[in-house]
């Protein structure tokens, strides 16, 4: 088993470069980004993901087994891992609180389109991370197929979609795409529903049989001209005390597990 290398200064290069991925520029060059967390690591090693480089903080080493047993793995591996000092991790983290070890790793190959995906999820200038992040925690639960992230919604990779979708990365097909290549992909899904607040017709009156599509847009905008010319229907979910809006993690949250309830 190899010696672990120590870093102590913030600035040397591995732990400059780990920091610049949070920056969507520099994860499209390196085609690499960084996973924060004993958590998302382990989701990451349990989907089969190699790291290209592993820092850890001695302290979260003596006192997490999982953490460990990440460590002594990739070691006997021989991947790049660095022991680094508690100013190092939290130079390095995009939290306030870091929690002991972060890696990077390749950005996943672009999937190809499903043939004849059941449940097919459109997000719609879904801005915020932290929601697109919990919409694909939710749709990694919900089992949906294929995620199309629609042009003017967050990048998949940035650091606050990463930790709030704890783990979905490496287990849900994720696409950027422009509204020509959505087009393309739903030509042959008879039933595409836009979640718009201001339909007449219920989520639970519409036909979730498979195949279908679900179209989430952004809160603050609701949905594009794009989004509406693809869609085949709008559903709405009765919301009767006098909000004017759902949050849109918490709406694609009640609609793709009313898509999938027919189906479990």
């Amino acid at each position: 088993m190899p010696l672990v290398l120590v870093i102590t200064s913030p600035s040397n290069e591995k732990i400059k470069f780990a920091r610049s991925l949070a920056r969507k520029k520099e994860r499209v060059v390196a085609q690499q980004f960084l996973v924060e967390g004993t958590r998302l690591v382990s989701e990451a090693q349990r989907a089969g993901a190699q790291p290209a480089l592993v820092f850890f903080e001695r302290a979260a080493f003596q006192n997490d087994a999982r953490l460990r047993s990440l460590i002594a793995a990739w070691e006997k591996e021989r991947r790049e891992v660095y022991e680094v000092n508690a100013q190092v991790l939290r130079a390095l983290s995009d939290t306030e609180t870091p929690q002991g070890i972060a890696a990077v790793f390749p950005l996943p190959t672009p999937p190809s389109p499903p043939p004849h995906p059941p449940l097919t999820l459109i997000l719609d200038r879904v801005r915020d991370p932290g929601n697109v992040g919990t919409i694909l925690r939710t749709a990694w639960a919900a089992n949906v197929a294929f995620v199309l992230l629609a042009p003017e919604t967050a990048d998949a990779f940035n650091p606050k979609v990463v930790r709030a979708a704890m783990g979905a990365h490496f287990h849900l097909p994720i696409a950027h795409a422009s509204w020509n290549e959505i087009a393309a992909q739903l030509k042959n899904i008879p039933r595409v529903y836009l979640s718009d607040a201001a339909s007449e017709m219920s989520y639970m009156r519409a036909d979730w049989s498979a195949p279908c599509a679900l179209i989430v847009g952004g809160e603050a905008e609701g949905a594009s001209d794009d989004a509406r010319n693809i869609a085949t229907a709008t559903i709405s979910i009765a919301m009767p005390g006098s909000a004017e809006s759902m949050n849109a993690a918490v709406a694609a949250g009640i609609l793709l597990f009313e898509a999938v309830r027919p189906r479990t």
